[in-house]
């Protein structure tokens, strides 16, 4: 009983300790507000407001409806501009596409032959130029079809293909991103706050106060744990309510509860790789190093940004050491696929594992650090 009664009152110093740093409060509400609403809403992976220009040498019908079909919130309204601008506009940066239709184009599709149409795409926004092109294309496609029938006739064909999404049925980008910058952000804060509470206790010589009180290690490390755990946690409830599903509208199709559940058994384990690396590091810049190397991998390799089946395959049996890969695991099945305890537990049983791993580690770690400063 006093064991815990040491915990409790140690994870109470550390609970101050982080709260009275200003700008320790001020990262983590940036990391859990405009972080995650930046990220959501700046990233996207479809063409937006894209900007637009028509070099018009034919002057028809066919060339200023296809001119008038380029409209927001895909493009910009088309501008015109001459042939002997293309170079100077595009090297200015003033349009991500010019489309020139070339003279005679409506006389040529009238007579049945086969005009082309010149796409200059500036391809520096790589995925805005390649979907930017095919938006293009079928848009031109489109406008011809309808001139040539005078209709908007379809080609049936033998077989139709029917899409249906079980989540998120509108493809809103919005809606993968802010949870996966949700969950990056728990990865991140938990492993910082953990590791720089130990390098704040070996800095400011703590540390050795500590060593001379009736204390253990695992005391030690605990109390550290649970209160930086804690602080994420009810960062992480109040980003997943006020920001993802109230401000982003992101609908939740699983437990809340057994979401909260998960998350705090995954900041045990993040607790333990941070309390590993601050053992490791001496100093804050060490820390700082040691981070990169660390939770970019954890984060790439989650499956997050990419799913593990996309990854290389040298690569993927190294990512069942990253606890971050079950969590993400875990959190879309319950976020997107509103899954339950008995999908899930297999995910759970592997974040519990490897954070024991992480933990006993870490422990063992300190203890010789310790062992060695006295």
């Amino acid at each position: 009983m006093k064991t815990w009664s040491n915990i409790f009152w140690l994870g109470t110093k550390e609970l101050r300790s982080v709260l009275g740093d200003v700008v320790m409060v001020m990262l983590i509400i940036f990391l859990f507000s405009a972080q995650i609403y930046s990220r959501s809403t700046a990233i996207s992976e479809s063409v937006n407001n894209a900007s637009i220009a028509i070099v018009d040498e034919d002057h028809s019908t066919l060339s200023r409806s296809i001119a008038n079909a380029f409209y927001p919130p895909y493009f910009n309204l088309a501008e015109q501009i001459s042939a002997t601008e293309i170079d100077q506009v595009m090297d200015q940066d003033r349009f991500m596409f010019v489309v020139s239709i070339p003279p005679r184009f409506e006389a040529d599709v009238r007579d049945g032959r086969l005009p082309s149409v010149q796409i200059d795409v500036d391809a520096t926004a790589v995925t805005q130029a390649s979907l930017g092109n095919h938006y293009i294309q079928n848009i031109i496609t489109n406008e011809v079809n309808f001139f040539v029938n005078r209709s908007n006739e379809t080609t049936i064909y033998p077989v139709a293909l029917v899409q249906r999404r079980a989540f998120n049925p509108n493809g809103t980008m919005t809606w993968f991103s802010s949870i996966g910058a949700l969950l990056d952000n728990v990865t991140l804060l938990a492993i910082i706050l953990t590791g720089a509470a130990l390098l704040r206790e070996r800095e400011h010589g703590t540390i050795e106060h500590l060593l001379v009180m009736p204390l253990t290690s695992f005391q030690i490390i605990m109390s550290k744990v649970w209160a930086n755990g804690l602080i994420v946690l009810v960062a992480f409830s109040l980003s997943l309510f006020f920001m993802v599903e109230t401000l982003l509208d992101v609908p939740i199709a699983g437990s809340r509860w057994l979401l909260l559940g998960g998350t705090t058994i995954y900041l045990f384990a993040a607790a333990a790789i941070g309390i590993f690396l601050g053992t490791i590091a001496r100093t804050m810049a060490q820390f700082a190093l040691l981070l990169m190397i660390v939770i970019i991998p954890m984060m790439l390799l989650s499956g997050g940004i990419t799913p593990i089946e996309s990854q290389p395959a040298i690569i993927q049996p190294f990512t069942w050491l990253f606890p971050s890969r079950h969590f993400m695991a875990f959190s879309q099945a319950v976020v997107f696929r509103g899954a339950d305890i008995s999908i899930v537990w297999p995910e759970l049983l592997n974040i519990i594992g490897l954070g024991a791993i992480f933990f006993a580690f870490s422990l063992a770690l300190f203890r010789r650090s310790i062992a060695v400063s006295k």
